[in-house]
């Protein structure tokens, strides 16, 4: 894979693919992401999490009708409401209690949000995640925004989570599953994967 073949893949402009273009090579080898098939699938999904590689934090600024359409176990309308626009409490109530994070009042939703290409979130991602690159993501989190950082954390969690072997059958829809839990956006992603796919024939 060239920077040219990324930008193309990804759907990026050439600037952004030359930003990224080494930590991706360095992160996708590590982590054994080399055949067509893994990189076309890999490519398309990160570039979908990521908005294209211009977006590596989580965006929790969501309107009421936003909430309610997005997280509906968790908002009455009234709720809604009061929550609209405040990222910060949004995040503590939807993520509160879940894969390892604390209650909504332990601030843990904010802290652990969505970060790197893959969005990693929540306690229990960034403890794993950090020990396997060597970091401790726990008390600081943000080097999951650096490039490299972004780059390896969306790697490993592609390849713990049996993303690869997922590529090599051919099933994509399945790493939609792993990413995002359901099937959010995958037209796009469908989009990116046949333009991949064809880049990395």
């Amino acid at each position: 894979m060239n920077s040219e073949q990324l930008a193309q893949a990804a759907g990026c402009t050439p600037a952004i693919a030359e930003k990224w273009f080494p930590h991706l090579v360095s992160a996708m080898a590590k982590y054994n992401i080399g055949t067509p098939a893994r990189k076309a699938a890999f490519i398309a999904q990160i570039s979908h999490e990521s908005g294209r590689f211009s977006d590596i934090e989580e965006n929790l600024n969501y309107s009421a009708d936003g909430l309610l359409k997005t997280f509906p176990k968790h908002f009455t309308a009234t709720d809604a409401q009061r929550y609209a626009h405040h990222p910060m409490m949004i995040a503590n109530r939807v993520y509160a209690d879940r894969m390892g994070n604390g209650n909504e009042a332990s601030g843990e939703g904010w802290k652990y949000r969505g970060r790197g290409l893959i969005q990693l979130s929540a306690h229990d991602q960034y403890k794993a995640c950090g020990s396997a690159l060597g970091l401790n993501l726990l008390d600081n989190p943000d080097p999951l925004l650096a490039p490299r950082y972004a780059a390896l954390s969306a790697a490993w969690y592609w390849s713990v989570n049996g993303c690869n072997e997922l590529a090599d059958l051919g099933r994509f829809p399945a790493t939609t599953l792993k990413i995002n839990g359901g099937l959010n956006g995958q037209a796009d992603r469908l989009a990116l994967f046949a333009k991949a796919e064809a880049v990395f024939a």
